[in-house]
């Protein structure tokens, strides 16, 4: 992944001038997918000192969301306490990069949104799903900053649109281009993680930004920034838990205790936005009414995974194979778990 990654950002880089902070944000960008690659290798050697023997459950998580509550309230490490298990907690910075730690080896179970398993299992990654969070479609949108000329999506023909290549957005933003009448080549999508599209989008480097929240939040509530689309109508935004076949298959219980202890966390959170907001700000930088927008747009309650979510994410397969965004037709059930 994180080499095709490479080769987007040198095609986007073509189209700037040399001046253009976008391109010195993409830039960097690029030396950080290829850091990432490189980092594989220490993940592997990280996975081979480490590997689970169902004493240490090895979660991979994002800056935001339940996890982090989870992990806060350290109510998981007292449940697998009795069963002598340790949980050892490893922080990425979206979720294909997780998924490249899970590839490696380095972890046995996270949380991603609905397009990284497409890409990660395109990419040859094991992995299975083992549940969902019901779906959170205006926890994504398009913004565009509160002067821009563009209105709509049918707008954004010829414009420089930025987004976290592989990410839940990538599949909004082709959705949201085919509702408007456009296609995929209509724009010219420019490939950066949320830190340095945050920067090209308030330097006016970038048209407009496909974003998720607390992202989202944070620039509507700190830049003023315009939202031309959200999810709504278009795509689910469904956040899956993912695990390495081989765990799931040797530890099926203790990945049941997981998620029991995820809904408990999870209804707690659900009738406790504020005390969550306050929670999460020291730890995810941000401040509390921030996070409160951004936590009443969330979905709340572990689900299983049923035909219905695999059907959909079928859907986002079949739709980036036939942009050759991934190289071949997937079977997105054959990632589904099936402990008895």
């Amino acid at each position: 992944m994180a080499s095709r990654d490479t080769s987007d950002f040198s095609n986007t880089l073509a189209g700037l001038s040399l001046s253009d902070p976008a391109r010195r944000a993409l830039l960097k960008a690029a030396a950080a997918s290829a850091a990432t690659f490189a980092a594989g290798a220490l993940f592997a050697a990280q996975g081979a000192q480490t590997q689970s023997s169902g004493k240490t459950l090895r979660i991979g998580f994002q800056k935001y969301g339940n996890f982090v509550v989870l992990k806060a309230r350290g109510t998981l490490e007292k449940r697998l306490a009795a069963q002598g298990t340790s949980v050892q907690w490893l922080e990425f910075p979206a979720g294909p990069q997780l998924l490249e730690g899970l590839n490696a080896g380095a972890v046995d179970i996270g949380t991603v949104g609905e397009t990284p398993p497409i890409f990660a299992q395109a990419a040859g990654v094991d992995f299975v799903y083992i549940g969902n969070e019901p779906p959170a479609p205006n926890g994504e949108a398009i913004v565009v900053p509160h002067d821009s000329p563009i209105r709509s999506v049918a707008d954004l023909r010829g414009k420089k649109v930025g987004l976290n290549r592989g990410s839940n957005v990538h599949f909004l933003l082709v959705k949201a281009l085919q509702h408007a009448g456009l296609s995929y080549a209509d724009i010219t999508p420019v490939f950066l993680t949320p830190a340095d599209a945050r920067a090209a989008f308030v330097q006016n480097s970038i048209d407009a930004w496909v974003i998720w929240d607390p992202y989202l939040a944070a620039i509507e509530r700190q830049a003023n920034a315009r939202v031309i689309t959200n999810g709504e109508g278009l795509v689910r935004n469904t956040q899956y838990y993912l695990a390495a076949r081989k765990f799931a298959d040797a530890q099926p219980q203790l990945l049941r205790e997981l998620l029991a202890e995820l809904e408990q966390v999870d209804r707690w959170s659900r009738d406790h936005i504020l005390a969550v907001a306050g929670q999460l700000s020291p730890l995810v930088g941000l401040d509390a009414p921030t996070l409160e927008l951004a936590l009443n747009r969330a979905s709340y309650g572990v689900q299983p995974i049923d035909a219905a979510m695999l059907d959909y994410q079928q859907q986002i397969a079949d739709t980036f194979t036939e942009l050759k965004l991934i190289p071949k037709k997937l079977v997105v059930a054959d990632a589904k778990w099936r402990a008895v």
